[in-house]
């Protein structure tokens, strides 16, 4: 089984379901996973994890985005993108550089975001583009987004190609609808890239075709991001051969059962490492608990099931 993050750029007219079904068939595995829905129309950075890596699905989900996205002022949708049907269409003529720069800056910080209802967020349990289509709006809830910056690339009224970095959760369609309300014009989405999720960059993804070249010529490894990379930023331990079961299993760890603690000197209480085995296998994610010196499971990679697999550990089989 392969286990690691693909970096893949979604093309127009697939789902991120279409990207992980097509997979599925390339790597030739089933436990495949995305991190992060991206509309049909959308392009760009889709981070793909495979095996066990789908246990970092939800924390590669929670990171900080990047969007490349074009604002038509003037025309409002029942999508809040290009793709719906036009509800209203106004005049921008009266419409300065200088106002729409400012009012587009002031959306930089928090603010409290409809969800769309051609969105997933669920309502009573159903998804509210499920209600949508059946032609039903329903009363939804604001929630507070963080939008970290926004960059006028260029600006031709009535469009505005701006980048926007943002938080988990926040609607590029609606922030455009939003600015073209508050213009007094109307506004929706034209286009929409992803260029960024959390260390994930659209100058390192591969298309399918890419991918499906890259197994082919068995080379496929090269192109995976394996699990411990993620997690580069902890201190790496190793656990001794007499501990290893016991770290397999998901046990508390004595400080006197890893090697290479001339690293750990200054570890802070509740500090987090990356365990390894002696063969080199990323084990976990522990968590130092300094008066008691122990070491606690906080996120397990290699159970004692998936450590007797010879082939569960992708580094051992690199002519994947």
């Amino acid at each position: 089984m392969v286990n690691g993050i693909l970096n893949i750029y979604k093309e127009k007219g697939y789902t991120s379901h279409d990207v992980v079904a097509k997979l599925r068939g390339i790597v030739g595995q089933r436990k495949i996973g995305h991190t992060g829905t991206l509309d049909p129309d959308a392009e760009g950075v889709l981070p793909v994890c495979l095996g066990r890596a789908t246990r970092l699905c939800d924390m590669l989900t929670d990171k900080n985005k990047t969007y490349e996205t074009v604002l038509l002022l003037g025309t409002e949708t029942d999508t809040q993108d290009i793709t719906g049907t036009v509800l209203e269409q106004r005049c921008t003529e009266h419409l300065t550089e200088d106002a729409v720069k400012n009012c587009i800056l002031g959306y930089i910080g928090e603010y409290d975001q409809m969800p769309p209802m051609y969105s997933a967020v669920k309502v009573n349990g159903k998804k509210l583009y499920e209600l949508a289509r059946e032609g039903k709006v329903v009363e939804r809830k604001t929630r507070k987004v963080q939008v970290l910056d926004i960059q006028i690339l260029e600006m031709h009224l009535p469009r505005v190609r701006m980048e926007v970095s943002c938080s988990k959760g926040t609607y590029i369609r609606t922030l455009c609808h939003d600015i073209g309300r508050k213009l007094g014009c109307g506004g929706c989405m034209e286009q929409l890239l992803r260029t960024k999720v959390g260390r994930f960059v659209l100058e390192d993804s591969m298309r399918l075709e890419q991918v499906q070249e890259y197994r082919n010529q068995g080379r496929l490894w090269e192109i995976v991001v394996p699990l411990d990379v993620m997690f580069a930023d902890r201190k790496a331990v190793t656990v001794k051969p007499s501990y290893e079961k016991l770290a397999y299993n998901g046990n508390v760890l004595k400080f006197s059962g890893v090697q290479g603690k001339e690293n750990l000197c200054e570890l802070a209480e509740k500090e987090q490492v990356r365990i390894y085995d002696t063969k080199g296998r990323f084990i976990g994610i522990y968590r130092y608990r300094r008066k008691e010196q122990v070491f606690s499971i906080e996120k397990m990679f290699l159970d004692q099931e998936e450590q007797k697999d010879e082939n569960a550990v992708f580094d051992r089989n690199p002519g994947i």
